[in-house]
């Protein structure tokens, strides 16, 4: 905008100019019949009716002014040199620290050759850039502003469907993979984008459904030759005439093969929790009575080690709606665990704390801990924290049991912990919990 302004200035001043140089050579064309007094008249007259008339000269081709009486222009005006090559010729000059611009146009009076050169100052284009400049520098700072909402207004708008599709996807998880994105008919990148996503979320559908299957098979067909061996081997160790060494090997084989199936147990249980096909009945639970009940049986373990157990329970009934078996083996999980990996001499602290909202089932440990890194990896299948987890035995399943277990009762399972200072586990139980089966995808039965 300035520099169109300072443009059209620039050329509108040649042009008056040019106007003004034709003026004057039409009036001495038109009176050259006339006595030279009468010529000197008109000429003069056109000069005092023209804004900056005393800046009008004609010259002859030696430079002398040919009408000297009329319009004389200040006698120390800078008038530039002439213009040898008979062409039309702007200069700018500086005239009492004011910027002037003068015009040189070869003209011809009949016979004669003259030069018009006619001047105009160029304050008032100087003044008028000035001031639009300013106000320009004024209304910038608004301008950016007002360019800057309205370009955030506007791609917050363009960016909405691309938010639709991230809330979209970032609400598909392992367990949800049969949801789809919503297709909008644009016909644009963004719906080419949803129906990538949606045939990879169909990919990896059919993938996840093979490797549960495969998982579910296995382990299902697993369990007969493992409990073949199981029996052959407690049958054999029965026989009072079975060698120490044989005895011996058969006790491993009988470990291990019990090992092996818990852990083809877990593995099933995960399996069809995933395929939605595990057996859950909700009715209303007593918490605490639950919480001393398996704290009992875990006394032995604990005093086995050396433990100490200490277990702080609300006052009376905390009763929840939950499975109680699976309740059980939550809570079960979280003690083995505590006891497992805290050393000879440790504690083992059990709690139980009921507000209006929710209940809180915290057990604290003063065992090997968890290095903070690996945190948020504990609950991970067939994961094991070093050192804690590779000191003990297990499958690797518990917790993530325990945090399906959580999920299904809409609880909010946690751990805190710092390697070498124990840990601390917490499930919290919301009061009034809502439908479960529809969330996780499990058969209910209600009393």
């Amino acid at each position: 905008m300035w520099a169109d302004l300072a443009y059209s200035l620039d050329r509108g001043r040649d042009r008056t100019l040019t106007r003004r140089g034709a003026r004057a050579l039409e009036v001495l064309s038109n009176s050259s019949a006339d006595p030279p007094a009468v010529r000197f008249a008109k000429y003069d007259e056109f000069a005092d009716a023209t804004p900056e008339g005393d800046l009008i000269r004609v010259l002859d081709p030696a430079g002398r002014s040919l009408y000297p009486r009329f319009a004389l222009a200040p006698p120390d005006f800078p008038w530039p040199q002439l213009n040898s090559n008979r062409a039309d010729r702007f200069v700018d000059v500086t005239f009492r620290s004011r910027p002037y611009r003068v015009y040189q146009h070869p003209a011809s009076l009949g016979s004669q050759s003259v030069l018009i050169v006619v001047g105009g100052q160029l304050e008032d284009n100087r003044q008028l850039l000035a001031r639009f400049s300013a106000g320009l520098m004024a209304a910038i700072p608004a301008l950016l502003a007002a360019s800057a909402l309205a370009g955030y207004l506007m791609s917050r708008r363009v960016l909405q469907p691309v938010d639709r599709i991230t809330a979209a996807v970032r609400s598909i998880s392992i367990g949800n993979l049969s949801e789809r994105l919503p297709i909008r008919q644009t016909r644009d990148e963004l719906e080419r984008l949803a129906e990538t996503f949606n045939q990879m979320l169909a990919r990896l559908e059919t993938a996840v459904a093979q490797i549960k299957r495969f998982t579910a098979d296995a382990s299902h067909e697993l369990r007969s030759p493992l409990s073949y061996i199981c029996a052959v081997t407690e049958y054999a160790l029965r026989n009072p005439n079975l060698q120490a060494d044989s005895r011996e090997s058969f006790e491993g084989i009988l470990e291990e093969s019990l090992e092996a199936t818990r852990l083809l147990e877990d593995m099933l249980m995960l399996a069809r929790a995933d395929a939605g096909h595990v057996d859950i009945q909700f009715e209303p639970t007593d918490l605490a009575a639950l919480v001393k009940d398996v704290c009992e049986k875990a006394r032995v373990l604990a005093e086995a080690k050396g433990h100490r157990l200490t277990v702080r329970c609300v006052q009376g009934p905390c009763e929840i709606r939950g499975d109680r078996s699976s309740l059980r083996r939550l809570i079960w999980t979280l003690l083995d665990n505590a006891i497992k990996y805290t050393p000879e001499g440790g504690s083992v602290d059990v709690k139980l704390h009921r507000n209006a909202e929710d209940v809180r089932l915290s057990v604290r440990d003063t065992g090997f801990g968890i290095p903070e890194n690996l945190l948020p990896r504990v609950f991970e299948r067939f994961f094991r924290a070093d050192p804690a987890r590779s000191q003990g035995e297990g499958t690797g399943l518990g917790l993530a049991i325990a945090k399906w277990i959580a999920d299904v009762h809409q609880a909010a399972i946690s751990v805190k912990s710092k390697s070498g200072a124990g840990s601390e586990f917490a499930v919290v139980f919301p009061l009034q919990q809502g439908s479960h089966g529809a969330k996780h995808g499990i058969w209910l039965h209600s009393p």
